[in-house]
């Protein structure tokens, strides 16, 4: 429902304004006839910018959602019913979930002005991602709109499954690294400068250990309101230097780089960019079209700008196998199975394979990742505790000595 601002006057004279809930103006004007109230003045009611954008700031959607809404209005659609109604019912059923609200029932507003449901979606595409709105876009114009949405809900449950069986995995090493970092946070600050008191007090010859470990307590002591500045700080250096192409690259190829994460990254990457260009291809969007779809989609610069070179070779007449090949980011075994696909007319039934293929490979450098991870915590634990033992028992053995 819409949100109406009024001023009108009541058949006695009286003034009186307010808001009220309809549909569309006209509905918003029978309503408030119906009370015997003379209109002077009436608008919608909207959101201004700025609110829109903190409002995406705070309230986000997840990708369970719009695994959800997509699944929910293909079976919808599939069972007969009009589009409106589909969203309406999908509007009633978030209720309350924020901004996914928020975005159904502008989208139900735009399809019941007559804009098609891609056109409706395109505000949203940084919440959908623009592959979803163009597979939409290319559902509605080849009338083919049940299918698109049931291949796009397959497409994301299996996304959503994915990415929840690697965040999984990293859930026991993130909490074990996050521990570490908490138990030298209070050391630092509440026991170690105790300690040093002491040692101070008794005037005792400090090892070079002990000295280098008093200098990082006094400073997390003193300084401690910094280090979350420093860690924002560079999270936002690091998101001002992504935005320049060159630097881009270089800190992507960097990641990519990195043992066994780079692996995973790149697996990832190339799990993800097949099935949406499989999807984008079954849906009837040209080839060079999808990569380019593609290629925004990879959230990696490398691999951004491989996409976008191979685009620009098949729009000169080259195959994707070839183009694909020519690039060393791209596995051998994807022109292999691009080629294969494209001799056959299934290119984007093989993609969905190699998809397939990489996801699984992903779940096994997850699994690598978490066994390395393991005896490298424990290591890291073994050094940090026989650093403390240095640190703090010698000064208490020095100490006992004296005496």
């Amino acid at each position: 429902m819409k949100k109406f601002s009024f001023k009108a006057r009541e058949w006695g004279g009286k003034s009186s304004k307010g808001l009220v809930e309809a549909g569309s103006q006209k509905e918003a004007l029978t309503l408030l006839k119906g009370r015997g109230l003379v209109i002077v003045g009436i608008k919608e009611v909207t959101k201004s910018e700025l609110e829109l954008f903190l409002g995406r700031m705070v309230r986000r959607v997840s990708l369970k959602q719009i695994v959800n809404f997509t699944r929910q209005l293909a079976t919808m659609m599939n069972a007969g019913l009009p589009l409106t109604d589909s969203l309406n019912l999908l509007k009633n059923q978030f209720e309350g979930s924020g901004l996914m609200e928020e975005v159904i029932e502008r989208a139900l507003d735009g399809v019941q002005s007559g804009a098609p449901l891609a056109k409706s979606l395109d505000p949203f595409k940084k919440v959908f991602g623009r592959a979803y709105v163009a597979t939409i876009a290319a559902g509605e114009e080849g009338g083919v709109l049940e299918k698109v949405l049931e291949k796009l809900a397959d497409n994301l449950e299996n996304k959503n499954e994915f990415q929840g069986k690697v965040k999984g995995a990293m859930i026991y090493p993130v909490i074990v690294v996050l521990g570490m970092i908490g138990v030298m946070f209070v050391m630092m600050i509440f026991v170690l400068p105790k300690l040093m008191d002491l040692y101070v007090e008794f005037g005792s010859e400090l090892p070079m250990a002990t000295q280098v470990l008093m200098g990082i307590s006094n400073f997390t002591t003193k300084f401690w309101f910094l280090l979350p500045v420093i860690a924002m700080g560079g999270v936002f250096g690091l998101k001002m230097a992504k935005k320049n192409p060159e630097m881009a690259l270089k800190i992507d190829a960097m990641k990519l780089k990195i043992p066994i994460m780079g692996k995973l990254s790149e697996k990832t990457i190339m799990a993800d960019s097949c099935r949406t260009l499989g999807m984008l291809l079954g849906a009837g969007i040209s080839l060079v079209e999808a990569l380019n779809i593609v290629a925004e989609a990879a959230e990696n610069q490398v691999y951004i700008d491989a996409f976008k070179k191979a685009a620009e070779r098949v729009e000169k007449g080259f195959t994707l196998a070839d183009a694909i090949s020519e690039n060393p980011v791209f596995p051998v075994i994807v022109a292999q199975m691009t080629a294969t696909g494209e001799e056959t007319g299934k290119l984007d039934e093989i993609l969905f394979k190699v998809s397939k293929y990489f996801a699984t490979e992903a779940e096994q450098a997850v699994k690598a990742l978490t066994s390395a991870i393991e005896p490298l915590i424990m290591i890291v634990l073994g050094i940090g505790v026989g650093f403390l033992v240095i640190a703090i028992v010698m000064p208490i053995y020095n100490l006992t000595s004296q005496f």
